[in-house]
């Protein structure tokens, strides 16, 4: 082999490596996809933490730091929950079906909704508690179920659909198709549609704001879920490799 050869082997194989490097570097649909498991596990976490510490739904706790902290919280949660489910969704879309998409979109309508509440209760209420306390007052007893005879407009019919709709059926439409994808652990997807069953059963049972019990297996299994596709190994594609960067060798 003479020294053009030796040369041509060896820019061939620097451009080689370049190309597998560039490849590396680049995102791919399923390493996204599997970090999106790191925002559902912190949503779940979230959820469960922020039923621990939540102060009572009354318009003294409103200006407090604890007040505050929850609600910013769940802000982060409600963001959190939509990337996260975007990515589970993502994970078995072939598999879960029009019942999987429906859930999808429903379970995220919830966690969008949520996320509304909570921007209001962390930035806004505060703000009111002095200057408008009957409204601030209002939007707590949205929140605890108690009427306060103001006028809040559309307010409580938006956050019972959130409830019903959104956490209740949308939760369960996607754990069963969860479940019946089998790609995420049933397991999981099972705790998850018993959780959000839970409060249907046990509200009138359990009075505000002892409830907030119930959120714990929905918390819990929608951790679950992020963990388990978090934690996936698969193959990774390999890159192409440009024949124009191997050089062509004939015999003479």
């Amino acid at each position: 082999m003479n020294a053009t050869q030796q040369t041509a082997v060896i820019e061939g194989n620097k451009d080689s490596h370049t190309t597998l490097k560039e490849g590396a570097m680049q995102p791919t649909a399923s390493t996204l996809i599997r970090w999106t498991g790191l925002a559902a596990m912190g949503a779940g976490l979230l959820f469960i933490v922020i039923q621990a510490i939540h102060p009572l739904d009354v318009l003294s706790n409103v200006t407090t730091a604890r007040w505050a902290i929850v609600h910013y919280l769940g802000i982060a949660m409600g963001l959190c929950g939509l990337l996260g489910l975007a990515g589970l969704y993502a994970r078995q879309v072939e598999k879960v079906g029009w019942l999987g998409l429906v859930g999808y979109l429903l379970f995220s309508l919830f966690y969008a909704l949520t996320l509304a509440f909570q921007f209001i209760e962390a930035l806004i209420s505060p703000l009111l508690a002095t200057e408008s306390p009957r409204f601030v007052e209002g939007l707590l007893g949205i929140a605890s179920g108690h009427a306060t005879g103001m006028n809040m407009g559309a307010l409580p019919m938006v956050y019972m659909f959130t409830g019903i709709a959104g956490y209740l059926l949308g939760g369960l439409l996607f754990s069963i198709a969860t479940f019946r994808a089998g790609i995420l652990p049933r397991w999981a997807a099972g705790l998850l549609a018993v959780g959000v069953v839970l409060p249907l059963l046990g509200s009138s049972l359990v009075p505000h704001p002892f409830d907030r019990i119930f959120a714990v297996p929905v918390g819990l299994a929608v951790a679950w879920l992020g963990y388990a596709l978090w934690s996936e190994r698969r193959e990774p594609a390999s890159a192409p490799v440009s024949s124009q960067g191997i050089p062509q060798f004939r015999p003479t």
